[in-house]
């Protein structure tokens, strides 16, 4: 049962799940104020995540944005966020922007990456700052012709926060990170293509079908198998060759005492097509 769905929740964020399929659908719904998400949609977003990966009946994730001019143009400061490192002329406390970043920003990239179940970002349009990071982080990037990403935080004098350079650097290396995040130019969309940041580019028109197409094949694949590679994968790069070949190993201890394991050694034994519940 998906519990946030009985609650009130912000209208500046849809909520949606397909209960046919096991999709859950978000949207950033500021359309007027770029998708800019607020300290409240953050907590929701957070939320969503965790609840994606305890609910066996979620077995992927949408993020989106409405309207067709917008993902996200990054945190919105007029609404006190404190994501960023941006100074309002009040007063601070030792520590008190590095605890805002922490507790903010990095808390939903976070939230993003440790989800186990597969996210898929379906970009309408221009991410910007935190915006970028947001879509960096799911595990798949469908982005409409017109979409463009904007590193924007040097064109504010501000070092890039957020996840950004955790999350540029492993996606196109350090070269082409410190171009992204030194000039803060607009990407289009083919070039953020070329150099691996996104994954599909689709006409404006098909974005929403192909994003459920993709997630409706993921959420009938064997969600633990899939969780288990998303974790090994995220940490590829941070650990050595032992540690990786060692947690690969349980990894695969794991997931064959799963049903879904189980179900596809049948189905190959018996030359058919497995059918994958998500235990």
């Amino acid at each position: 049962m998906w519990s946030l769905t009985d609650q009130s929740r912000s209208a500046d964020l849809r909520a949606d799940v397909d209960a046919d399929n096991g999709v859950l659908w978000l949207t950033l719904n500021r359309p007027k104020a770029g998708n800019a998400i607020t300290a409240g949609q953050r907590e929701e977003l957070i939320a969503w995540m965790a609840e994606a990966t305890a609910d066996p009946d979620i077995r992927a994730v949408v993020l989106t944005g409405a309207g067709d001019r917008h993902f996200c143009t990054g945190a919105d400061l007029a609404a006190g966020n404190g994501d960023s490192s941006a100074d309002n002329g009040s007063e601070r406390t030792p520590g008190s922007i590095a605890r805002a970043i922490s507790g903010g920003a990095q808390r939903l990239i976070s939230a993003v990456l440790d989800c186990e179940k597969p996210v898929i970002a379906a970009v309408n349009g221009t991410a910007a700052g935190i915006g970028c990071h947001l879509a960096f982080a799911c595990d798949l990037v469908i982005a409409a012709e017109s979409a463009k990403f904007v590193e924007v935080f040097v064109r504010r004098g501000l070092v890039v926060d957020g996840g950004g350079a955790y999350l540029l650097t492993r996606l196109v290396g350090p070269q082409m990170a410190k171009k992204l995040i030194y000039f803060g130019d607009d990407v289009p969309v083919a070039e953020a293509h070329r150099i691996g940041l996104v994954s599909e580019v689709v006409p404006a028109e098909k974005l929403t079908d192909v994003a459920s197409e993709w997630a409706t094949r993921l959420a009938s694949g064997p969600t633990i198998a899939l969780a288990l590679g998303k974790q090994l994968i995220n940490r590829a790069l941070d650990v050595d060759r032992a540690t990786a070949f060692a947690e690969e190993a349980w990894a695969a201890e794991i997931n064959m005492t799963s049903a879904d394991g189980q179900e596809g050694l049948r189905a190959f034994v018996e030359r058919r097509s497995p059918v994958f519940r998500g235990r």
